[in-house]
């Protein structure tokens, strides 16, 4: 899943229990289903993500989409958190939205025959998610 700064999905790529998210980063990036402003050398799109995505598959893939990586592992941030005031955490923002839809709980264990109705009820999630931050946002 990718999500944008405030926790709103952007983008979700289903697959099986087995396959590691790395080799899904290229799949999860081309799917995002909103336009990406035109990039800007002044104003940069970061893209930050956890020690799983550490590689050159991985940087290759994330630079050739023009995305600024920020690749830390926790330790990394808990150090900068407490040697720098201020410092914010990023890693929590996709951390909860999977909360958000666990709160779905249909979506908990997937009972669906096929891959392609359980996207669409992780699809429809998603865009209630969109929707209550939409509403949150706005008001």
């Amino acid at each position: 899943m990718l999500v944008d700064g405030r926790g709103v999905p952007l983008s979700l790529v289903a697959s099986g229990a087995n396959v590691h998210d790395v080799k899904l980063l290229t799949p999860t990036l081309d799917a995002v289903v909103v336009e990406r402003p035109e990039t800007d050398p002044d104003r940069e799109q970061h893209l930050c993500a956890d020690a799983g995505y550490k590689g050159e598959a991985a940087l290759l893939a994330v630079q050739t989409r023009e995305y600024r990586p920020h690749i830390k592992q926790r330790k990394e941030e808990a150090e900068a958190k407490q040697k720098q005031p201020g410092y914010r955490a990023r890693r929590w923002v996709v951390e909860r939205t999977h909360s958000w839809l666990n709160r779905f709980r249909k979506l908990l264990v997937s009972f669906e025959k096929t891959e392609a109705s359980y996207l669409g009820l992780l699809s429809l999630a998603a865009a209630l998610i969109c929707w209550r931050q939409t509403i949150t946002i706005y008001g």
